[in-house]
């Protein structure tokens, strides 16, 4: 087991809500009021869409939709930024995200006018697009002087972007990183995930018989990642699993092995046994191949399937964001002080797939004792797959 890292100060966006509070009570009512209909040139979809207030005008490097919803989530922990600052000194607090889209949004509506008029807009700049764009972003607007740098492995994106600040800690690079991701529902994105097949026009279903594919969704969620408490919080990421399928560049290994493995690292990098998850945050994009594999992977490894659930259903999937953002929810749940709490429910059909292992899926209402270890996993196009367990510590 590797050193574990806390995790303080949540500063999140999505579908469900604009502040933690919000979206923690949203998420335990199993709230689908986050889902929008949008349309394109190819119709209209179901995305889980937000808007949010801009603080403030954004350099015009940076004044992108990405970076605003990112900039919502930093005004969220600026002030334990700032203490953080006067402690260590801005030199010592490193930046990571995780993303699979910066600017393209602004890039296709630069790309029109330029059709039309033989050029592009005064206020538009290429770097918008540029891979690093939102990390350098975040580390400017907290004053930051560190290292910062974005990851971008699809959908696992931002769980491996917990990963790398982790190393960032134990390495001694860093003092505290601030870690997560972002992205957004743009039309390049949707209408590429349209191409494969891949959405459902209607509120999506995951591990339905019925399942036609994802919603996409968007937001942002930002933690500070330390090696020791530095708020009144004692929810620290324990575990960390990673595997490669090397199958296909968007199908997932049928079997789920990869998936399986992930889970197993993570379990083995915490010291956890599988009967000591008390709830899973699934994937589950509600795509037919990735919930069916899902499906064999979680039964491989949990002999007794914990309480499960894909979130997915209210927030829609954010991409490079899924993996902090459905981490934030674990942690969401940890932070619940009664001694006995909601978890995130599973809102579909409930018309599972003959022939696979049943999950245990939470409806909406259920409640358990107070919890203490939570796994989320990703997995992502290209067969990378992610594990992640954070832990409620006694006391």
């Amino acid at each position: 087991m590797k050193s574990k890292i806390y995790l303080n100060n949540l500063g999140i966006i999505n579908a469900l809500g604009y502040n933690k509070h919000m979206i923690l009570d949203n998420l335990l009512r199993g709230s689908r009021e986050g889902l929008k209909r949008q349309t394109n040139t190819q119709g209209t979809f179901t995305v889980a869409a937000v808007s949010p207030k801009q603080t403030r005008k954004l350099p015009r490097v940076y004044d992108n939709r990405l970076n605003r919803l990112l900039a919502y989530a930093c005004d969220q922990i600026r002030p334990a930024v700032d203490k953080l600052i006067s402690r260590f000194g801005s030199q010592r607090i490193g930046v990571v995200i995780g993303s699979t889209d910066n600017g393209s949004e602004e890039s296709l509506q630069a790309l029109r006018i330029y059709q039309e008029s033989g050029s592009f807009p005064e206020d538009y700049s290429f770097h918008k697009q540029e891979a690093h764009n939102s990390s350098c972003f975040v580390k400017e607007y907290l004053n930051l002087k560190s290292i910062a740098c974005n990851i971008s492995t699809a959908c696992t994106s931002s769980a491996r972007a917990f990963i790398f600040a982790r190393s960032l800690l134990n390495s001694g690079v860093c003092d505290a990183v601030i870690t997560g991701g972002a992205d957004i529902v743009s039309d390049p994105i949707l209408l590429g995930f349209h191409s494969l097949e891949a959405v459902d026009r209607e509120p999506c279903k995951p591990f339905s018989k019925n399942r036609k594919g994802t919603n996409l969704g968007e937001g942002a969620a930002l933690f500070i990642v330390t090696k020791d408490q530095t708020a009144q919080c004692n929810i620290s990421l324990t575990g960390c699993g990673e595997s490669s399928d090397a199958y296909h560049i968007t199908a997932p290994d049928p079997e789920g092995i990869g998936a399986s493995e992930s889970m197993r690292r993570a379990l083995k990098d915490a010291g956890l046994a599988a009967e000591d998850i008390n709830y899973i945050n699934l994937h589950g994009t509600g795509t037919m191949l990735n919930d069916r594999m899902e499906c064999k992977a979680t039964g491989r490894v949990f002999k007794n399937i914990p309480p499960c659930s894909s979130t997915k259903t209210m927030i829609g999937h954010t991409l490079g964001a899924a993996g902090a953002m459905e981490l934030a929810f674990c942690w969401l749940v940890l932070s619940q002080n009664d001694d006995e709490i909601l978890l995130p429910p599973h809102i579909w059909d409930e018309e599972p797939e003959e022939g696979l292992p049943v999950l245990n899926f939470i409806p909406v209402g259920y409640k358990t004792k107070r919890i203490y270890n939570c796994m989320s996993n990703s997995y992502a196009f290209g067969g990378c797959n992610v594990s992640l367990i954070i832990t409620r510590e006694e006391g």
